[in-house]
């Protein structure tokens, strides 16, 4: 078995902000596992948050040669089972996870080996601009069908941006990304207020690490942990300060570890979203089982982008058809 990398780079439609900044295009790698005359990719995409770049995920890929060397003749499944999960979890480790599950389907991912449903109802984003420009996004995507939308938000205008966006789209179901971006706000006023709008959730209002801030702050609207939950070990710290986990694929390190951290979750007795970073329908696809047992989902990365991978999901009124 051996596994290489490469970076690829896709213009997104239009400028894409949130908290923390804004870019013109999504940078991912994809991982190449070749097994005999077999062959099978993956996707994954570097975070500079958690201390990821496109060279050092690479080279975590290529590196994971040298572990395949010390264990030769094990299975593709072995490598999955027992060398994969010494890998920390992060995008790299998602890239050969997921390439391993579709080598061991030996056949189209992810059919037949989960129960995935044939239309799943995505967000769409609504990104960082001024109440009215983000007003006029919410439109467009209403004309396009959407029924559930995510709105992109930093410590400026909270209200009035979100007020706008409920007014542009009174029949969607909203739901809030701060990106860990209200840390000074006064929480349990700002929940408040923001209940007038029916949100079904908001995500991640304060910096991973700070979630002790959340503990016994009111907060009518239920909340999300992004940043602060990247796999299993992370719920422990989540009691008593959110309804609901994010689950994301590139912080899991893969579909093996977000498939326990959703049964966990569930277990704990909290909701599962599955979302993604932004990237093509080659990441998405790798998530459709998480995403087909979630009570929300945010895989419209592909739709962010100028230009797809050819014979890419598709995406039509608001659902993802499979």
């Amino acid at each position: 078995m051996e596994i290489s990398a490469r970076h690829e780079r896709f213009d997104l439609a239009r400028p894409f902000v949130i908290s923390r900044g804004s870019r013109t295009h999504q940078d991912v790698v994809v991982a190449t596992v070749k097994l005999g005359d077999r062959s099978t990719n993956a996707e994954c995409t570097p975070y500079a948050r958690y201390g990821e770049s496109i060279e050092s995920v690479i080279k975590q890929i290529e590196d994971f040669n040298e572990v395949l060397a010390q264990h030769p003749g094990l299975s593709a499944k072995s490598v999955q089972q027992e060398l994969v999960p010494q890998l920390p979890a992060g995008a790299a480790r998602n890239a050969i996870d997921c390439a391993l599950w579709r080598l061991n389907a030996e056949t189209n991912f992810p059919a037949p080996l989960f129960d995935i449903k044939q239309q799943i109802t995505t967000a769409m984003t609504v990104s960082i601009d001024t109440p009215p420009k983000m007003a006029q996004q919410a439109r467009e995507l209403c004309d396009l069908g959407a029924r559930l939308l995510k709105v992109k938000l930093d410590d400026k205008q909270i209200v009035e941006r979100v007020a706008a966006v409920r007014e542009a789209a009174p029949d969607c179901e909203i739901i809030l990304d701060a990106n860990e971006a209200w840390e000074h706000e006064p929480l349990a006023e700002l929940f408040s207020s923001l209940d007038v709008f029916e949100i079904r959730m908001i995500e991640q209002p304060v910096p991973a690490g700070k979630d002790h801030l959340l503990k016994g702050c009111p907060h009518p609207i239920p909340l999300c942990a992004d940043e602060s939950c990247h796999t299993s070990g992370d719920l422990a710290g989540l009691e008593g300060c959110y309804e609901m986990v994010n689950i994301k694929l590139d912080k899991t390190g893969g579909l093996t570890e977000a498939i326990k951290l959703a049964q966990q979750a569930r277990a704990q007795g909290l909701e599962v979203m599955v979302g993604c970073m932004v990237g093509t329908s080659l990441a998405m696809e790798a998530a459709l089982p998480v995403a087909s047992q979630a009570q929300l989902v945010d895989l419209d990365g592909p739709v962010l982008l100028k230009h797809d991978r050819e014979n890419g999901l598709v995406y039509q009124n608001g659902f993802i058809l499979t």
